[in-house]
């Protein structure tokens, strides 16, 4: 629960320090560093100690990847003059605010700039929906190396976008609990018609991702594809459609550690209860008693 908390907590973090200094009565100093769990590096800062302007810099392992599909004009769109041609050194993005002049509504403005990391995520899937609603299928997969050692595929056909997440579960039983998981979203759609198709596979990537390189396979990696079909890309309905996969990877290990904490307090509790029923059973100390002159027992 803290794992997937924390990744929470960045993003709500960024929003509470930057509207705080936004709205402080005088310029404060600032100087604030911290990693998410995908190993996005933050940093909020005063660049060359001036009080009046605030940087809000990341670096993010996917970033070159989204280069190609348009991430510095989505960023221009949503930031504008805020985004900076140049980022800080050893950083792919900065946004930069000057105090002085900010828009009135700035915890408006405090709330896009802590969404920095979905709407660079959210180049690739705009993309693709876009293709979709076009009716033109994409002539290749989008790779975006999201996290350590996994990927996300995404294609786009005439009539649905093909998502396809690849994840390493480096534990044997987050194996068993994942399958559970991803069973509750396959047989979701059973009851929710208006739900994406969701496939999953483990040992060997889907047909889909036939000659794509460097592919994961084994044991301990598993595939899961979403399948979106218009209704869920449409322009009405794209952000939350982004809003909630680009986290799926994040929602699916939060529960299945917050699966096995919960099996353990279980498994600890009712530890405790055996202990008192062995405790109970102990017999008591045996004591001599006199059975006529002389004997005991």
């Amino acid at each position: 629960k803290q794992w997937y908390q924390r990744r929470v907590a960045i993003t709500a973090g960024i929003y509470e320090t930057l509207k705080a200094k936004f709205n402080a009565a005088k310029p404060e100093s600032v100087n604030i560093a911290a990693v998410d769990f995908d190993g996005v590096q933050y940093q909020i800062s005063n660049p060359d100690g001036d009080k009046g302007v605030i940087n809000l810099s990341a670096k993010m392992r996917m970033y070159e990847d989204l280069v190609a599909h348009g991430v510095q004009d989505l960023l221009k769109r949503e930031y504008g003059d805020s985004l900076l041609d140049a980022p800080e050194e050893g950083f792919d993005v900065t946004l930069r605010f000057e105090l002085a002049s900010l828009p009135s509504d700035k915890e408006a403005m405090a709330k896009k700039a802590s969404l920095l990391k979905r709407n660079c995520f959210a180049s690739v899937f705009e993309k693709y929906f876009k293709m979709q609603e076009a009716e033109t299928a994409s002539d290749e997969t989008a790779i975006v190396h999201y996290h350590e050692e996994e990927a996300v595929y995404i294609s786009a056909q005439t009539d649905r976008v093909t998502v396809i997440f690849s994840t390493l579960f480096k534990d044997p039983d987050d194996i068993v609990i994942g399958k559970v998981f991803l069973q509750e979203f396959k047989d979701a759609r059973k009851a929710h018609q208006q739900a994406p198709q969701v496939l999953f596979s483990y040992g060997e990537p889907p047909a889909e991702l036939s000659g794509q390189p460097n592919l994961l396979r084994g044991d301990n990696i598993g595939y899961v594809t979403f399948v979106l079909f218009p209704r869920h890309t449409t322009p009405a309905n794209r952000d939350n459609t982004i809003n909630l996969i680009h986290q799926f990877r994040t929602y699916l290990h939060y529960h299945i550690k917050c699966s096995k904490a919960y099996l353990h307090s279980r498994m600890r509790s009712k530890t405790s209860e055996f202990l008192k029923v062995l405790n109970r059973a102990k017999p008591e100390a045996m004591t001599e008693k006199k059975f006529g002159v002389g004997k005991r027992v």
